[in-house]
């Protein structure tokens, strides 16, 4: 009898690989979904850095938090890539996802509420996207 030497892949061992594969993907695909959303609030939290220095230098002079963003010296349309909005308010300063970003946090808000304490302010964030999307200093 004679013996054929076999190369390549059986069918077996190529299930296997496919397998290992899919379930390789099926770990990261949505790991880097999340990563993509959590980079795009990143910009929110970014662009609201400015609002911020602005309602600090707005509150030093007046002593009161600024009602809107020429209150705050601050241009009417504040945007970004992934940011439709940034507003100051009477709540605080709210960043608005636009449409475009990952679909977890479309149109998802991230607020900062100040509050003067002794000489000094203090940011409370806060935001209607679910916490592991949002910059570490808001989690």
């Amino acid at each position: 009898m004679k013996r054929h030497n076999q190369a390549g892949f059986t069918l077996i061992e190529l299930m296997i690989v496919v397998a290992i594969i899919g379930i390789l993907a099926a770990i990261a695909i949505p790991a880097y979904q999340d990563y993509v959303a959590r980079s795009q609030m990143s910009e929110a939290m970014m662009l609201t850095g400015g609002a911020k220095t602005a309602v600090a230098e707005y509150w030093m002079q007046t002593g009161s938090f600024p009602t809107d963003n020429a209150d705050a010296g601050l241009s009417n349309t504040i945007s970004g890539s992934y940011v439709a909005s940034v507003t100051v308010g009477a709540s605080g300063i709210v960043a608005t996802m636009n449409n475009s970003v990952s679909t977890p946090i479309q149109g998802a808000t991230l607020t900062l509420t100040p509050t003067s304490t002794g000489g000094s302010i203090t940011w409370e964030c806060s935001s209607d996207a679910d916490a592991k999307y949002l910059p570490a200093a808001c989690r």
